[in-house]
């Protein structure tokens, strides 16, 4: 079945409704029909009746919303405030050292909690969730690079598992735990979601211990798992190499990504870099947008909005990126729309 057309931004640094209704106007205004909402912790004890309106907002302005668990346990996002309350649940890593921020998914009760956020999910009128980066944290400390979890109840389930201690350094059993960590969590988690009737995507960051798009499989494969994607954003990439083409780097890792779900039968979503974005640099993303249409990628978003100006990592010249931002997005909705007329005039015009 040939899939919609869907463009949006990730939305996050506002919870002043009368503010946030501009903003979504203005995207909705050019040619968005999407909006990704972060909603940390700190979102659910002191803005969840005002994230209630919010995504209220979205939905009458013509916005779908997805609903993003952002630094619920940590990295990507916000710290984890979980841990304060259950201090047993640190992530800890090869070296023995405790991650100050990171929650273990093996956590029974970081699982609970987990499904608490889903619950007010549900009340915020959330009809899909956006699981944001799985991984499993590494560290580089003089030379050396250590993996996480290894904490006790870790410990417990790897030697049940391979017979054996876990090593101090990676391997191909360690990379396995993690990967089946990460894909046991969202088993569990996801089924509870879908119980409720909400729809479940993952963004898959590229190239993370225990999760990429290779390692993920087991991932994808579950039942309520609808819809995989990625962000190939190419700045970290083009820093390593100033020679690298965008267009080509967008277009192969989008290719990767739809070739990907496509062998599970599930969607897609594909991300666009209009954040950290130097100055001079702003006509990048329209080739990026261009790469990941043209690649197939019918979801295609932004992270995030106005270039991403609230956070400390927002692009140098926020107008500028989010001028591009939305040419991008209507230069590819004005080819999505003409390669349907071209299809209807050749089929009716005879």
């Amino acid at each position: 079945m040939e899939q919609k057309l869907r463009l949006g931004a990730a939305y996050h640094g506002n919870r002043m409704p009368h503010h946030a209704l501009a903003d979504l106007s203005d995207m909705a205004t050019h040619g968005m029909d999407l909006v990704v909402h972060m909603f940390s912790h700190t979102d659910w004890d002191r803005h969840k009746n005002v994230m209630r309106d919010i995504i209220k907002m979205s939905e009458d302005v013509g916005l779908e919303s997805w609903v993003d668990n952002w630094g619920l346990g940590g990295p990507p996002g916000d710290k984890s405030h979980f841990l304060a309350y259950y201090p047993d649940s640190h992530i800890y890593l090869s070296n023995g050292e405790m991650d100050p921020v990171r929650a273990c998914l093996n956590s029974p009760d970081f699982r609970k909690f987990t499904k608490e956020w889903i619950d007010a999910v549900e009340y915020l009128g959330a009809k899909t969730i956006f699981w944001d980066e799985p991984h499993m944290p590494r560290k580089t400390v003089d030379g050396k690079t250590y993996y996480g979890c290894t904490c006790p109840r870790c410990k417990e389930l790897f030697f049940a598992k391979y017979g054996r201690e876990m090593p101090e350094f990676a391997d191909d059993d360690t990379q396995e735990f993690a990967a089946a960590t990460i894909t046991d969590y969202f088993r569990e988690v996801t089924e509870y979601s879908a119980k409720k009737g909400m729809k479940n995507v993952v963004c898959v960051m590229l190239g993370t211990y225990g999760m990429s798009l290779d390692a993920s499989k087991n991932l994808c494969a579950l039942p309520n798992m609808d819809n995989i994607g990625s962000d190939p954003y190419w700045l970290g990439a083009k820093a390593r190499n100033p020679e690298l083409n965008v267009y080509e780097f967008v277009y192969k890792e989008t290719k990767r990504n739809l070739e990907f779900s496509s062998s599970f039968n599930k969607d897609h979503n594909v991300w666009i870099q209009t954040y950290n974005n130097p100055r001079g640099m702003e006509e990048d993303i329209i080739l990026a947008t261009e790469a990941a249409y043209d690649a197939g990628a019918r979801t295609i978003l932004a992270w995030g909005y106005y270039g991403s100006e609230s956070n400390d990592y927002g692009a140098k010249n926020p107008a500028v990126t989010w001028a591009k931002t939305c040419e991008a997005m209507q230069r590819v909705r004005t080819f999505e729309r003409d390669r349907i007329l071209k299809e209807n005039r050749a089929r009716f015009m005879k």
